[in-house]
């Protein structure tokens, strides 16, 4: 649920960084291997006897992690991770964790960053999408993670550690919330716990970051960390273009540039839900059932050609059925945010203008959080869509991140502003340059981490 215009115009860019990059040594890197294929992912029939969190096994990502998969980042190492987490039903299951370490890091600052990957095929994981000539997955590949690695890279120049966890699971269950909340909080156990090998601070002040549809992973995660991970001390988490209801999304995107959306989001479900695998199987019509096959084997860009302005719900028998089956109902609420009250900070960005989730429900559930108490603030931006706010309301977002990790700041209660943009906050205004001359340095090979003299 990224800005495919920004998208392009930052990819442009990769292009014409990729031809001028200083060379790095690859030494020891080989190609990036698609998940699907890579032993490295496969889940041990064992599982179930280690803990949630506990450390698997660990390598060197197989290729060099690269901005859209051309540019190589100059880092001062990475890590992968597999790693026991649970899934929606409580079952053991494991997946992976990248772990981002930049030159002169701070390894007592971690961000968990969790991507938008917004696809129901396991080889669009961001594991993999982080690699060198990783884009060979349907249309463009994994270009929406890749893009979001220039974000990430804002995170790493500052010194801290930066990880993505394969939030969707070995199966790529997009939509299925409750897993990816918990593998969230599993990956900060994990790489919590990898000091031997990362350096990592056993104690390291987390804080969470997601867009769109790493908001549902991470804003999971911060309603479940009481519960399920309450020795975690998570210093706060920044949510963007939020979507608290899934039902909502599919009526606001259908026969839009979104709709792609849909049908990976209802083979996401299928991923982890045998009920909604039937649902495909009785009610998709015949001469549509290859197309929504397809959603198995190519990420979010290319679903979202494929079902460019389509009536995708028209694809069914029974158009309704998304909003009148039971099981199907009862599936997205079950998904849906505000099962409960998070402990730590949020800070919750959002467009007025949001064209797949009504800013009205991000209102309605800041609201609730913060009627049952949590510390909360909110800024609604007017001058944007989903798309360009998450590259507009980036800064502001690293800006509170900044306060939360560096300055040990926290708000206390609920705020709620309007703005016009983002963009135009001092905060903001501070880090923007930096922000802009940083994005571009890394991009020719530059060093990424702050900048340490004598």
């Amino acid at each position: 649920m990224f800005g495919f215009g920004t998208a392009r115009i930052l990819a442009w860019i990769a292009l014409i960084a990729a031809t001028h990059a200083a060379p790095l040594d690859l030494q020891g890197r080989g190609a990036a291997t698609l998940p699907s294929i890579d032993p490295f992912y496969a889940v041990p029939v064992d599982v179930d006897s280690s803990a949630p969190g506990a450390i698997l096994k660990h390598r060197p990502p197989p290729a060099q992690i690269a901005a859209f998969g051309l540019a190589p980042v100059n880092l001062q190492a990475s890590h992968q991770i597999l790693y026991r987490t649970n899934d929606n039903f409580g079952n053991a299951t494991a997946t992976v964790v990248t772990v981002l370490i930049p030159h002169n890091a701070d390894l007592s600052k971690v961000l968990s960053y969790q991507v938008a990957q917004d696809s129901a095929c396991k080889d669009c994981a961001p594991s993999y999408a982080l690699q060198l000539a990783s884009a060979t997955i349907g249309s463009l590949g994994t270009l929406v993670t890749q893009a979001e690695l220039l974000l990430v890279e804002a995170a790493l120049n500052r010194g801290w550690v930066v990880i993505l966890p394969d939030h969707e699971g070995p199966n790529a269950a997009f939509l299925a919330n409750r897993q990816a909340g918990q593998a969230t909080l599993d990956g900060v156990r994990a790489a919590l716990s990898s000091g031997s090998f990362t350096g990592i601070s056993k104690d390291a002040t987390v804080a969470l970051w997601g867009y769109s549809g790493g908001s549902l992973a991470s804003g999971w995660a911060a309603e479940l960390q009481p519960t399920y991970a309450p020795e975690l001390k998570i210093a706060g988490a920044a949510l963007g273009g939020t979507v608290p209801n899934i039902t909502t999304v599919l009526s606001e995107i259908n026969k839009s540039a979104f709709a792609g959306i849909i049908p990976s989001g209802i083979v996401g479900l299928a991923n982890q839900y045998p009920q909604v695998n039937s649902v495909l199987e009785k009610h998709v019509l015949p001469k549509y059932q290859s197309l929504f096959n397809k959603v198995r084997n190519q990420c979010l860009v290319a679903d979202v050609t494929d079902f460019l302005f389509k009536d995708v719900l028209a694809m069914l028998d029974d158009p309704s059925l998304p909003f009148t089956d039971p099981d199907l109902v009862r599936i997205q609420n079950d998904n849906a945010l505000g099962k409960a009250t998070p402990k730590i900070p949020l800070y919750v960005y959002k467009s007025t203008g949001d064209e797949l989730s009504p800013v009205s429900e991000t209102d309605a559930l800041v609201k609730k959080y913060c009627g049952g108490g949590a510390s909360v603030e909110y800024v609604r931006d007017i001058l944007s869509e989903h798309g360009s706010l998450a590259i507009t309301g980036a800064v502001k977002a690293l800006a509170w991140l900044i306060d939360v990790l560096d300055e040990g700041k926290s708000q206390k209660g609920c705020s709620t502003s309007t703005v016009i943009s983002s963009l135009l906050d001092p905060s903001a205004l501070e880090i923007i340059p930096g922000f802009i001359v940083d994005a571009l340095l890394d991009l020719l090979g530059s060093p990424v981490g702050p900048i340490v003299i004598g």
